[in-house]
């Protein structure tokens, strides 16, 4: 079996080879990568893993974020050029843990009747940086109960799809959600944790928040609530307040912790350690090679690790009947559009023939 990951990337070079790097020992096979306008050496990052074989780097020059059309068309060329039997959507910040085994087996024991698959957010509170790699300071994972439970809220929850290949899915919005005829959602089973890392710093925040506000200003493209409320802090020059309401220093992370409201989870940290063999990582670790890297394995979870998984496949309830309202919504107003257009073309053939009959 054959597994491709879609990557959409800009200014994710803290983060990026990291990522690539422990899904290509988990259990991918082979990378479609879209660079948008990358100016911190992402892009060299990227050329380097194509340059091995395992990546094909795609960039994007112009100045709109088209994220649902583009990652549909990385999802299509992995069914049609590059033998996927499933594909995975991830971000730069996303490291998606399957439940035992490893990313290929958890995907191959899934009933053939089933196409579409979740996996469950996790998100890690942002920790003051202090110029060690980002898996050694964000060690604490948040309950998906509490206040974060908005979609306004940067770590509200919420779920990512992976699904078998296919030459016509379309993929949503935030890789949220996928559609296609042939592909039936295995619903009530979660083998997939994707273990998110979205705010590392504060010139990391205002680089994310600031793309995105220039997009809110000008109102090109969809820009999703929690970054849309990040755009707005950043716009008003709230940004540094933002990033200390949300981070959690030491004392705050021990409090927290204590009242069960975050739980420590080095599993990132501990696998980026193993694939780099060192005791600590530096900021900007060296791995070996995509051909020599180690294989990652995922043992079978404990009695506290199941229980905090359904802990947190229950707190998803929360966002289940807004998440399928707006399901509806996209597929009303997708409807909507396509049945706008053909009324104008057929408006215009019929104003273009009157016009004929005319002269």
């Amino acid at each position: 079996m054959r597994v491709v990951m879609t990557l959409l990337v800009r200014d994710e070079a803290d983060i990026v080879e990291s990522q690539l790097a422990f899904h290509l020992a988990a259990g991918v096979d082979f990378v479609i990568a879209t660079d948008h306008r990358s100016q911190d050496g992402t892009t060299d990052i990227l050329r380097r893993y194509e340059g091995e074989g395992v990546l094909r780097l795609i960039r994007r020059e112009e100045e709109g974020f088209r994220q649902a059309e583009w990652v549909t068309e990385m999802a299509r060329l992995a069914a049609a050029e590059y033998g996927a039997d499933w594909v995975i959507h991830a971000d730069a910040d996303e490291f998606w843990w399957p439940r035992g085994g490893n990313l290929k087996e958890v995907l191959a024991a899934i009933p053939p009747r089933f196409g579409l698959v979740f996996g469950l957010w996790r998100h890690f509170a942002p920790r003051p940086a202090d110029g060690r790699h980002f898996s050694e300071r964000m060690i604490y994972r948040l309950s998906p109960y509490g206040p974060s439970t908005e979609p306004a809220d940067p770590f509200h929850p919420q779920v990512k799809v992976a699904h078998r290949a296919d030459n016509s899915v379309r993929v949503a919005v935030g890789n949220h959600d996928a559609r296609s005829l042939g592909l039936v959602l295995l619903r009530g089973w979660y083998p997939l944790e994707v273990l998110h890392f979205p705010l590392r710093s504060l010139e990391q925040l205002r680089s994310k928040y600031g793309r995105a506000a220039e997009r809110w200003r000008r109102g090109v493209g969809l820009v999703p609530r929690h970054v849309e409320a990040g755009a707005r802090a950043l716009s008003e020059g709230r940004e540094e307040e933002q990033w200390r309401r949300l981070q959690l220093d030491d004392a705050q992370a021990e409090g927290q912790r204590e009242a069960r409201r975050v739980a420590v989870d080095t599993r990132v940290r501990d696998a980026l350690r193993f694939l780099a063999g060192v005791s600590e990582l530096p900021p900007r670790p060296t791995f070996p090679p995509p051909l020599g890297l180690p294989r990652l394995r995922f043992p079978g979870e404990d009695l506290e690790a199941s229980a905090s998984h359904a802990d947190a496949a229950s707190a998803l309830s929360v966002i289940d009947a807004q998440a399928r309202l707006e399901r509806q919504i996209a597929i009303f107003e997708e409807r909507l559009a396509r049945l706008e257009g053909r009324r104008w073309r057929a408006g215009a053939r019929r104003a273009t023939a009157l016009l004929g009959r005319r002269r």
